[in-house]
Order: structure tokens, then C-alpha cells, then sequence
């Protein structure tokens, strides 16, 4: 499958790695790909630049956001979710229309230092804005409630660990379920279709308490499980 990913991060970096071992066709987007591919310096978080990366992944492409999305018969957001409604809109409504659009990020506001605050929370979320804005893509969120080392590779975390997912078409939702199963290992059995998009507002409210608990471990390969058990029965 012909996939782009908006963004190139090293949580583009390891998804798009993950993808293109289970043999899919991965070109990047981003807003200059001259600038991008000149940078020499690593990122805010020490990582290489893109350029490195690209030396070694030499079968994916770079390319503008528009040409990326246009590229893509599946689209996945990857970019930091303080700039992702203005690199989706950059990557053109008609080029993303009736596609599925996996969002991944988060609405991180790091502004005032570490821990980050949510730009937006509660009655609203980046999924739901990014979903009001391109109508016609199928927007599904999922992933972005762990580390992108563990969204390619669950069996870093022991045991039973879940995946969310929240959007307005079952298919989509389907269709990205599988798309994981098959590309990165993860198992049916642990992913919890939440609903509609709006259900994008409780997932992102969980990145508050994983990055306080990855402060506190040290460790960023964790994940939330959710356990059920039985309710007991009235009196």
C-alpha cells in the first residue's frame, strides 16, 4: 500500500520504518523538503535528522506535504499536535479527501516547560478539530497513548497492553485495526474500539498521566491495560 506519513519526527522515523518492513511504500511529508533534508543538527531530543535516517531507509521518499498526501492511498499524522491542523491543511482537503487519516499525535503544549498542559481538552479534542476541518477523510485516532517504540513493536511491554481507537467509520477503523495486526504485531484481542471521534478527547487526556508516570520510571516503554472484571450483582 502506497502510505504517507505528514511529518518526520522519530515518531514518523520508527512508524514509517515499521511499515516499510511489512513491505508498504512510504513517502514523508513535510513543509520544505529542501530545508529538511539540509538540516545537520539533531532534533530537541537528541535524535539524528531526518537526513540520516533517510541515508539508511533509501526505498522511502520526501517529499511536500501536498505531494505526500497526495501520494498516499492511507495518510498518518505524525507531527507535533500544536502544528498538525496547519500541516493538514498544507496538505490539501482534496488530497486527503475519502482517505483514512490515523492521527497520532497529541495537543502537547510545552510553552510553559515540562510537564506539558493540553491545548485542548475536555469538550474538545485534535482528533475532533482535525476531523471538522478535512470532512470527507475518515479520520481515526489511535496510538497516541504510548511511545512510538512501543505503537511498532508491543511486545516490548509484557502481557496483555491495550490499543484505542476512536472514529466515525467502522470501516476505517477496521481497515486501520488490520493495518496494525498485520504491520506491527499488535493482537485483536487487545484493542478497544472506543466510538466516535469525540471519544478522541479521553485518549488524549491520558497523555497527562503517561508522561507524568514516564518521569517518574525513567522508562518510556509502558502502556495502560485495562482489566475488567465482574460486576456484582444486586441485592
Amino acid at each position: 500500500m502506497n502510505i504517507s506519513i505528514i511529518g518526520t519526527g522519530t515518531v514518523a522515523q520508527l512508524v514509517g520504518a515499521k511499515l516499510m518492513e511489512a513491505g508498504h511504500q512510504l513517502v514523508f511529508g513535510t513543509r520544505d523538503p529542501d530545508k529538511t533534508l539540509a538540516r545537520t543538527e539533531p532534533d530537541g531530543f537528541g535524535n539524528p535528522p531526518f537526513a540520516t535516517w533517510l541515508k539508511k531507509h533509501s526505498a522511502a521518499k520526501l517529499k511536500s506535504f501536498a505531494d505526500s498526501a497526495k501520494h498516499g492511498e492511507l495518510v498518518i499524522n505524525a507531527t507535533g499536535g500544536m502544528v498538525s491542523l496547519a500541516a493538514l491543511e498544507a496538505a490539501g482537503h482534496d488530497n486527503l479527501a475519502d482517505k483514512i487519516l490515523i492521527d497520532i499525535a497529541n495537543p502537547l503544549d510545552f510553552s510553559k516547560g515540562f510537564p506539558p498542559s493540553l491545548s485542548v481538552c475536555n469538550t474538545d479534542s485534535l482528533g475532533e478539530q482535525i476531523q471538522r476541518a478535512i470532512p470527507k477523510a475518515k479520520v481515526v485516532k489511535t496510538l497516541n497513548t504510548m511511545s512510538a517504540y512501543v505503537m511498532v513493536n508491543p511486545k516490548l511491554v509484557p502481557g496483555d497492553h491495550s490499543l484505542f481507537l476512536a472514529g466515525n467509520d467502522a470501516e476505517a477503523k477496521a481497515a486501520v485495526s488490520t493495518l496494525l495486526i498485520e504491520a506491527m504485531g499488535w493482537q485483536a484481542k487487545n484493542m478497544i474500539d472506543l466510538g466516535d471521534i469525540t471519544m478522541a478527547r479521553g485518549t488524549e487526556m491520558l497523555l497527562p498521566i503517561w508522561v507524568r508516570l514516564f518521569s517518574k520510571l525513567g522508562n518510556p516503554i509502558i502502556n495502560f491495560h485495562i482489566a475488567q472484571g465482574q460486576a456484582p450483582s444486586k441485592a
